[in-house]
């Protein structure tokens, strides 16, 4: 038993990118610490080093997905989404141990302005959330070719709200998860195509093996 997949991805995966902190962390001080981009002069690894250390509660030296969590914000005055904050920290945890250390924070952090950078270009009316509309031109710009029934669905899982809308911290998650997706699709996808036929145990072999 076969079943035949069509990507319609065309170019590059979407990049991914973070937002400012909640209470703790003013947008002027993202700002600060990001003046130029990652690895550029204007760097300043000292001030974020003093972000690093407000966000580490524990003084432990790493950040938990709790600690990071806390610490930022994603428009609305509500929790950040803890799925967001796993896969995130996923995502930067290079040696797996469930925290960040400071290195693994430069990077994230670098990561989520970015993304916050991103998801503001696209909310046109600056309502904080990004609606269908929207999102279709988010992700077409990325390179993605998906269908207005597709765009339901998104909106539909990623929507925690029960507005219709995603929200920022939703909006990265949506698109780390497509990104994922896309990746283990074009493993498959050899001719490069946007076909793939494959038997019932390597589909659920990719949908398991995707780290989300």
């Amino acid at each position: 038993m076969t079943k035949s997949f069509k990507n319609e991805w065309n170019g590059a995966p979407a990049r991914l990118i973070p937002s400012p902190t909640r209470d703790t962390l003013t947008k002027q001080e993202i700002k600060m610490a990001y003046q130029q981009p990652y690895g550029q002069p204007g760097y300043d690894q000292n001030y974020l080093w003093n972000i690093f250390q407000r966000v580490d509660k524990d003084r432990s030296g790493a950040i938990s997905s709790e600690e990071l969590q806390q610490a930022l914000s994603n428009g609305t005055w509500t929790p950040f989404n803890p799925e967001t904050v796993r896969l995130m920290i996923g995502m930067f945890d290079r040696d797996n141990n469930g925290t960040i250390n400071f290195q693994e924070f430069s990077s994230l952090w670098k990561y989520i302005t970015d993304w916050q950078t991103t998801f503001r270009s696209y909310d046109r009316d600056n309502s904080g959330s990004i609606d269908k509309n929207e999102l279709n031109t988010a992700l077409t710009s990325f390179g993605y070719r998906l269908s207005a029934r597709f765009y339901d669905i998104l909106v539909k899982k990623f929507d925690r709200s029960g507005r219709g809308v995603i929200n920022f911290d939703d909006f990265i998650q949506c698109c780390v998860v497509i990104q994922m997706l896309t990746k283990a699709f074009q493993g498959y996808d050899t001719n490069r195509n946007g076909w793939i036929t494959i038997g019932y145990e390597q589909f659920l072999s990719l949908v398991f093996s995707i780290k989300t």
